[in-house]
């Protein structure tokens, strides 16, 4: 049905057009999307260094006190991370995935990354992702493996709701569920093909990895288009359902 050269051809076909803008809509989807995290190192010392000793031992319970401070701090952040993640990135990151279903049209609209903060637009994309969030989680609680196979089974709810940010969140995951219907291995050998362009983007000090994600994304989104048609022509959804022949 389709294979990685023909998607990655048509990948760079449109990345030669508009390189640029999809490097900016890649960027803001990494940034709220969790693929680059951050790390806090706490640092403690004392006015004696040299050998463990009774001072030592003694330094570190003065710490315990403050252990609460140190967990309740960890929680906030973490909740505040949620929460930017939830509120803004959910949005962004489904503006973004219509900016690349778009590009493949020759549309290449910054204002696509906006999308789906409309009121109504803006509540039904965030409950949709939440609900692929939380049903993820729970099949990784289960297995690794069970979680892994629904990961790729939901990997194509942000574009559905790329397309219709309306659509009812449980039916965004069945659907998904059969556009990647024995697809799912042929998937994730797709991700594997990108390790070693991020392993020469790693060359670079890392930042070689930010010039290669729209080519990941561009890629990503011609393979939905692809199950998209597939899905219509065989009676898994419809054009109305998907809002396809709307240009709004």
């Amino acid at each position: 049905m389709w294979t990685r050269k023909m998607i990655k051809t048509r990948a760079k076909e449109v990345l030669k057009v508009s390189y640029w803008k999809a490097f900016l809509v890649s960027l803001v989807i990494a940034l709220v999307g969790g693929a680059s995290g951050s790390s806090f190192n706490w640092k403690f010392g004392n006015h004696h260094t040299g050998n463990m000793t009774g001072n030592h031992y003694g330094s570190m319970s003065e710490l315990w006190p403050y252990v609460p401070i140190f967990i309740g701090a960890f929680f906030l952040i973490m909740v505040l991370v949620l929460a930017f993640r939830i509120l803004l990135g959910y949005s962004l990151e489904v503006g973004g995935r219509r900016y690349f279903i778009r590009s493949t049209q020759n549309d290449f609209d910054l204002n696509n990354l906006g999308f789906a903060f409309e009121k109504i637009k803006y509540i039904s994309v965030i409950k949709g992702m939440l609900w692929r969030a939380v049903i993820n989680l729970l099949w990784f609680l289960l297995l690794i493996i069970p979680g892994i196979v629904k990961y790729y089974a939901y990997r194509m709810v942000p574009y559905i709701l790329a397309d219709n940010p309306q659509i009812d969140y449980k039916r965004a995951l069945k659907l998904s569920t059969k556009m990647t219907d024995e697809q799912k291995f042929s998937i994730f050998v797709l991700d594997l093909s990108f390790i070693g362009w991020y392993l020469l983007g790693m060359l670079a000090f890392f930042v070689g990895i930010l010039f290669v994600m729209p080519y990941q994304n561009a890629t990503e989104a011609e393979l939905y288009m692809i199950l998209r048609h597939y899905a219509i022509q065989n009676g898994l959804c419809t054009n109305e359902e998907l809002l396809i022949d709307e240009l709004s």
